[in-house]
Protein backbone atom coordinates (compact mmCIF):
# COMPACT_ATOMS: atom_id res chain seq x y z
CA UNK A 1 0.00 0.00 0.00
CA UNK A 2 2.73 2.74 0.68
CA UNK A 3 4.92 1.43 -1.94
CA UNK A 4 1.94 2.46 -4.63
CA UNK A 5 1.34 5.53 -2.93
CA UNK A 6 4.52 6.58 -3.05
CA UNK A 7 4.90 5.43 -6.59
CA UNK A 8 1.40 7.66 -7.49
CA UNK A 9 2.81 10.87 -5.42
CA UNK A 10 5.81 10.22 -7.58
CA UNK A 11 4.23 9.84 -10.65
CA UNK A 12 1.94 13.31 -9.87
CA UNK A 13 5.09 15.34 -8.90
CA UNK A 14 6.75 14.18 -12.22
CA UNK A 15 3.34 15.34 -14.00
CA UNK A 16 3.45 18.54 -12.43
CA UNK A 17 6.89 19.28 -13.03
CA UNK A 18 6.31 18.23 -16.75
CA UNK A 19 3.79 20.95 -16.84
CA UNK A 20 5.48 23.42 -15.27
CA UNK A 21 8.32 22.84 -17.80
CA UNK A 22 5.67 23.07 -20.61
CA UNK A 23 4.69 26.18 -19.31
CA UNK A 24 7.90 27.72 -18.67
CA UNK A 25 8.99 27.05 -22.34
CA UNK A 26 5.88 28.75 -23.70
CA UNK A 27 6.13 31.65 -21.70
CA UNK A 28 9.76 32.11 -22.94
CA UNK A 29 8.11 32.29 -26.25
CA UNK A 30 6.46 34.91 -25.92
CA UNK A 31 9.03 37.57 -25.96
CA UNK A 32 10.28 39.40 -28.78
CA UNK A 33 10.32 36.55 -31.52
CA UNK A 34 7.57 34.52 -29.85
CA UNK A 35 4.39 34.89 -30.91
CA UNK A 36 4.86 33.86 -34.45
CA UNK A 37 4.34 30.05 -35.43
CA UNK A 38 7.52 30.38 -37.09
CA UNK A 39 9.77 31.85 -34.28
CA UNK A 40 9.85 35.09 -36.16
CA UNK A 41 8.62 38.61 -34.70
CA UNK A 42 5.27 39.05 -35.52
CA UNK A 43 5.10 43.23 -36.99
CA UNK A 44 1.55 44.79 -38.30
CA UNK A 45 2.04 47.76 -40.33
CA UNK A 46 -0.40 50.32 -40.56
CA UNK A 47 -0.32 51.17 -44.61
CA UNK A 48 2.31 50.08 -47.28
CA UNK A 49 4.87 52.74 -46.80
CA UNK A 50 5.12 51.15 -43.31
CA UNK A 51 5.37 47.69 -44.82
CA UNK A 52 8.06 48.13 -46.99
CA UNK A 53 10.18 49.70 -44.44
CA UNK A 54 9.24 46.44 -42.17
CA UNK A 55 9.99 44.01 -44.45
CA UNK A 56 13.22 45.20 -46.00
CA UNK A 57 14.63 46.01 -42.46
CA UNK A 58 13.31 42.87 -40.45
CA UNK A 59 13.99 40.76 -43.94
CA UNK A 60 13.83 36.79 -42.70
CA UNK A 61 13.80 37.54 -38.77
CA UNK A 62 9.75 39.20 -39.08
CA UNK A 63 6.49 38.10 -40.07
CA UNK A 64 4.76 41.25 -41.13
CA UNK A 65 0.91 42.08 -42.06
CA UNK A 66 -0.64 45.19 -43.17
CA UNK A 67 -3.70 46.35 -41.53
CA UNK A 68 -4.51 48.23 -45.02
CA UNK A 69 -5.00 45.60 -47.91
CA UNK A 70 -3.93 46.28 -51.87
CA UNK A 71 -6.46 48.66 -53.74
CA UNK A 72 -7.75 50.39 -50.13
CA UNK A 73 -7.48 54.22 -49.70
CA UNK A 74 -5.93 54.41 -46.67
CA UNK A 75 -6.91 57.58 -45.04
CA UNK A 76 -10.43 55.86 -45.07
CA UNK A 77 -9.65 52.62 -43.34
CA UNK A 78 -12.33 50.86 -40.69
CA UNK A 79 -10.80 48.42 -38.42
CA UNK A 80 -12.86 45.07 -38.81
CA UNK A 81 -12.85 43.02 -35.53
CA UNK A 82 -10.04 40.32 -36.41
CA UNK A 83 -7.34 43.09 -37.55
CA UNK A 84 -7.84 45.18 -34.06
CA UNK A 85 -7.43 41.33 -32.17
CA UNK A 86 -4.58 40.61 -34.48
CA UNK A 87 -3.26 44.04 -33.67
CA UNK A 88 -3.30 43.32 -29.77
CA UNK A 89 -1.39 40.11 -30.30
CA UNK A 90 1.52 41.56 -32.50
CA UNK A 91 5.18 42.02 -31.08
CA UNK A 92 5.55 44.96 -32.91
CA UNK A 93 3.54 47.63 -34.44
CA UNK A 94 5.07 50.35 -36.95
CA UNK A 95 2.04 53.54 -38.13
CA UNK A 96 2.50 56.93 -39.09
CA UNK A 97 -0.16 58.92 -37.18
CA UNK A 98 -2.26 61.68 -38.64
CA UNK A 99 -2.20 59.05 -41.81
CA UNK A 100 -5.38 56.49 -40.44
CA UNK A 101 -7.60 58.07 -37.71
CA UNK A 102 -9.37 54.50 -36.53
CA UNK A 103 -5.87 53.09 -36.55
CA UNK A 104 -4.54 55.45 -34.71
CA UNK A 105 -7.61 55.01 -32.36
CA UNK A 106 -7.02 51.09 -32.00
CA UNK A 107 -3.47 51.07 -32.06
CA UNK A 108 -3.74 53.20 -28.71
CA UNK A 109 -5.81 50.85 -27.54
CA UNK A 110 -4.30 48.00 -28.21
CA UNK A 111 -0.97 48.38 -25.66
CA UNK A 112 1.84 46.43 -27.43
CA UNK A 113 5.26 47.40 -25.84
CA UNK A 114 6.83 47.72 -29.42
CA UNK A 115 4.84 50.39 -30.98
CA UNK A 116 6.63 52.90 -33.45
CA UNK A 117 5.06 56.17 -34.63
CA UNK A 118 7.19 56.60 -37.54
CA UNK A 119 6.31 60.50 -37.27
CA UNK A 120 8.36 60.76 -34.19
CA UNK A 121 11.04 59.73 -36.07
CA UNK A 122 11.50 62.81 -38.34
CA UNK A 123 10.32 66.24 -38.39
CA UNK A 124 7.16 66.73 -39.82
CA UNK A 125 6.43 69.82 -41.39
CA UNK A 126 2.91 71.74 -42.72
CA UNK A 127 1.82 71.95 -45.86
CA UNK A 128 -0.74 73.68 -48.19
CA UNK A 129 -2.22 72.86 -51.35
CA UNK A 130 0.79 75.02 -52.53
CA UNK A 131 4.60 73.66 -50.89
CA UNK A 132 7.85 73.91 -51.83
CA UNK A 133 7.56 76.99 -54.65
CA UNK A 134 7.52 81.27 -53.84
CA UNK A 135 4.11 81.47 -55.02
CA UNK A 136 1.39 81.15 -52.22
CA UNK A 137 -1.88 80.00 -54.60
CA UNK A 138 -3.45 77.80 -51.81
CA UNK A 139 -6.84 79.54 -50.53
CA UNK A 140 -10.22 78.07 -50.60
CA UNK A 141 -10.65 76.26 -48.04
CA UNK A 142 -8.06 73.48 -49.28
CA UNK A 143 -5.81 73.05 -46.96
CA UNK A 144 -7.15 70.01 -46.01
CA UNK A 145 -4.78 69.91 -42.50
CA UNK A 146 -7.67 69.21 -39.90
CA UNK A 147 -7.58 65.56 -40.50
CA UNK A 148 -4.21 65.10 -39.47
CA UNK A 149 -3.96 67.46 -36.73
CA UNK A 150 -1.94 70.60 -35.77
CA UNK A 151 -1.28 70.91 -39.51
CA UNK A 152 1.09 68.79 -39.86
CA UNK A 153 1.95 66.68 -43.26
CA UNK A 154 1.73 63.14 -42.60
CA UNK A 155 3.26 62.09 -46.42
CA UNK A 156 6.85 62.29 -45.18
CA UNK A 157 7.54 59.30 -47.00
CA UNK A 158 7.76 60.92 -50.26
CA UNK A 159 11.18 62.72 -49.60
CA UNK A 160 13.59 59.99 -49.67
CA UNK A 161 15.37 61.99 -47.36
CA UNK A 162 13.18 61.87 -43.94
CA UNK A 163 12.27 58.56 -44.88
CA UNK A 164 15.80 57.56 -45.43
CA UNK A 165 15.88 59.27 -41.42
CA UNK A 166 12.54 56.82 -40.64
CA UNK A 167 14.32 53.52 -41.50
CA UNK A 168 17.02 54.47 -39.24
CA UNK A 169 14.85 55.03 -36.73
CA UNK A 170 13.16 51.93 -37.47
CA UNK A 171 15.94 49.77 -37.70
CA UNK A 172 16.98 50.74 -33.96
CA UNK A 173 13.59 49.97 -32.73
CA UNK A 174 13.90 46.54 -33.88
CA UNK A 175 17.01 45.84 -32.52
CA UNK A 176 15.80 46.56 -29.18
CA UNK A 177 12.37 44.55 -29.88
CA UNK A 178 14.57 41.83 -31.26
CA UNK A 179 18.31 41.94 -29.71
CA UNK A 180 19.35 38.44 -31.28
CA UNK A 181 18.96 39.96 -34.60
CA UNK A 182 20.30 43.18 -34.00
CA UNK A 183 22.83 42.39 -36.11
CA UNK A 184 20.70 41.63 -38.89
CA UNK A 185 18.97 44.53 -38.62
CA UNK A 186 21.89 47.12 -38.37
CA UNK A 187 22.95 45.61 -42.02
CA UNK A 188 19.38 45.51 -43.55
CA UNK A 189 18.90 49.16 -42.46
CA UNK A 190 22.43 50.42 -43.89
CA UNK A 191 21.56 48.67 -47.00
CA UNK A 192 17.94 50.18 -47.22
CA UNK A 193 19.32 53.47 -46.97
CA UNK A 194 22.13 53.15 -49.49
CA UNK A 195 18.91 52.71 -52.28
CA UNK A 196 16.92 55.68 -50.30
CA UNK A 197 19.98 57.75 -50.96
CA UNK A 198 20.66 56.62 -54.61
CA UNK A 199 17.20 57.42 -55.22
CA UNK A 200 17.45 60.93 -53.56
CA UNK A 201 20.57 61.84 -55.93
CA UNK A 202 18.14 60.44 -59.42
CA UNK A 203 15.70 63.29 -58.06
CA UNK A 204 17.96 65.83 -57.57
CA UNK A 205 20.27 65.32 -60.83
CA UNK A 206 16.80 64.42 -63.00
CA UNK A 207 14.91 67.38 -61.58
CA UNK A 208 17.61 69.95 -61.95
CA UNK A 209 17.32 71.66 -64.86
CA UNK A 210 13.14 72.10 -65.78
CA UNK A 211 10.76 74.09 -68.60
CA UNK A 212 8.63 74.72 -65.14
CA UNK A 213 8.67 74.39 -61.38
CA UNK A 214 4.82 73.66 -60.47
CA UNK A 215 2.85 71.10 -60.60
CA UNK A 216 -0.68 70.31 -60.43
CA UNK A 217 -1.65 66.95 -59.03
CA UNK A 218 -5.30 65.84 -57.35
CA UNK A 219 -4.14 64.50 -53.72
CA UNK A 220 -1.64 67.60 -52.52
CA UNK A 221 0.22 64.67 -50.68
CA UNK A 222 3.70 65.92 -52.34
CA UNK A 223 4.78 68.54 -49.92
CA UNK A 224 8.10 67.02 -48.89
CA UNK A 225 8.40 65.86 -52.24
CA UNK A 226 8.29 69.44 -53.64
CA UNK A 227 10.37 71.48 -50.88
CA UNK A 228 13.30 68.77 -50.99
CA UNK A 229 13.41 69.55 -54.85
CA UNK A 230 12.75 72.54 -55.37
CA UNK A 231 9.26 72.40 -57.15
CA UNK A 232 5.88 74.25 -56.54
CA UNK A 233 3.28 71.30 -55.38
CA UNK A 234 -0.75 72.59 -56.67
CA UNK A 235 -3.28 70.10 -54.91
CA UNK A 236 -6.72 70.58 -56.29
CA UNK A 237 -7.15 68.87 -53.36
CA UNK A 238 -5.68 68.90 -49.98
CA UNK A 239 -4.20 66.46 -47.79
CA UNK A 240 -7.82 64.20 -47.98
CA UNK A 241 -7.53 62.55 -51.26
CA UNK A 242 -11.91 62.80 -50.95
CA UNK A 243 -12.28 66.60 -50.49
CA UNK A 244 -13.83 68.69 -53.13
CA UNK A 245 -12.35 72.05 -54.63
CA UNK A 246 -14.09 74.74 -54.55
CA UNK A 247 -15.06 76.62 -57.77
CA UNK A 248 -13.00 79.44 -56.85
CA UNK A 249 -9.98 76.57 -56.40
CA UNK A 250 -10.80 75.42 -59.99
CA UNK A 251 -10.50 79.07 -60.94
CA UNK A 252 -7.35 79.70 -59.29
CA UNK A 253 -5.47 76.58 -61.05
CA UNK A 254 -6.79 77.49 -64.27
CA UNK A 255 -4.75 80.75 -63.87
CA UNK A 256 -1.79 78.91 -62.10
CA UNK A 257 -1.52 76.68 -64.65
CA UNK A 258 -1.10 79.14 -67.91
CA UNK A 259 1.00 81.86 -65.67
CA UNK A 260 3.75 78.80 -65.01
CA UNK A 261 3.15 76.65 -68.23
CA UNK A 262 2.03 73.71 -66.30
CA UNK A 263 1.63 70.69 -68.87
CA UNK A 264 -0.10 68.11 -66.64
CA UNK A 265 -2.67 67.54 -64.53
CA UNK A 266 -1.87 64.63 -62.38
CA UNK A 267 -3.91 61.57 -60.90
CA UNK A 268 -2.99 58.62 -58.99
CA UNK A 269 -4.24 55.08 -58.68
CA UNK A 270 -6.36 54.74 -55.15
CA UNK A 271 -8.30 58.15 -55.72
CA UNK A 272 -10.83 59.57 -58.03
CA UNK A 273 -9.55 61.10 -61.29
CA UNK A 274 -12.92 62.58 -62.17
CA UNK A 275 -11.76 65.98 -61.01
CA UNK A 276 -7.90 66.00 -62.50
CA UNK A 277 -9.56 64.85 -65.75
CA UNK A 278 -12.59 67.68 -65.73
CA UNK A 279 -9.66 70.40 -65.19
CA UNK A 280 -7.58 69.09 -67.82
CA UNK A 281 -9.91 68.97 -70.00
CA UNK A 282 -11.05 72.90 -69.65
CA UNK A 283 -7.57 73.88 -69.75
CA UNK A 284 -6.04 72.13 -72.58
CA UNK A 285 -3.38 70.13 -70.40
CA UNK A 286 -2.17 66.53 -70.69
CA UNK A 287 -2.91 63.90 -67.61
CA UNK A 288 -0.53 61.20 -66.04
CA UNK A 289 -0.34 59.07 -62.59
CA UNK A 290 2.07 60.93 -59.65
CA UNK A 291 1.46 58.03 -57.08
CA UNK A 292 1.60 58.94 -53.63
CA UNK A 293 2.40 55.26 -52.17
CA UNK A 294 -0.24 54.48 -50.59
CA UNK A 295 -0.52 50.86 -51.65
CA UNK A 296 0.64 48.88 -54.16
CA UNK A 297 -2.11 47.26 -56.50
CA UNK A 298 -1.41 45.50 -60.35
CA UNK A 299 -2.15 49.52 -61.43
CA UNK A 300 0.92 50.69 -59.73
CA UNK A 301 3.60 51.65 -62.11
CA UNK A 302 6.42 49.46 -60.21
CA UNK A 303 6.29 46.55 -58.08
CA UNK A 304 8.01 48.03 -54.85
CA UNK A 305 8.51 51.82 -53.29
CA UNK A 306 11.69 52.42 -55.16
CA UNK A 307 10.07 51.20 -58.47
CA UNK A 308 6.77 53.15 -58.14
CA UNK A 309 9.11 56.40 -57.29
CA UNK A 310 11.14 56.12 -60.17
CA UNK A 311 8.20 56.09 -62.42
CA UNK A 312 7.06 59.30 -60.61
CA UNK A 313 10.84 61.03 -61.16
CA UNK A 314 10.14 59.82 -65.53
CA UNK A 315 6.58 61.07 -64.87
CA UNK A 316 7.45 64.78 -63.11
CA UNK A 317 10.58 64.80 -65.75
CA UNK A 318 8.46 64.45 -68.43
CA UNK A 319 5.40 67.01 -67.31
CA UNK A 320 8.13 69.49 -66.06
CA UNK A 321 10.45 69.65 -69.52
CA UNK A 322 13.28 68.12 -67.60
CA UNK A 323 16.73 68.80 -69.50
Amino acid sequence: MNVRRLISNGAVAGATALSLVTLSACAGTSGAAGRNGGGKLDVVASFYPMQYLAEQIGGEHVAVTTLTKPGVEPHDLELKPRQASALRQADYVLYLKGVQPAVDDAIAQAGVEHTVDAGTLTELEAHGTAAGGDHDHAHGGNDGHDEHGGGQDPHVWLDPVKYAEIARGVGKSLEKADPAHAADYTRNTDALVARLNTLNTRFTDGLKHTGTRTFITTHAAFGYLAERYGLEQQGIAGLDPESEPSPARIRELQSVAKQDKVTTVFFETLASDRTARTLAGDTGLKTDVLDPLEGITDRSKGDDYIGVMESNLAALRKALGAQ
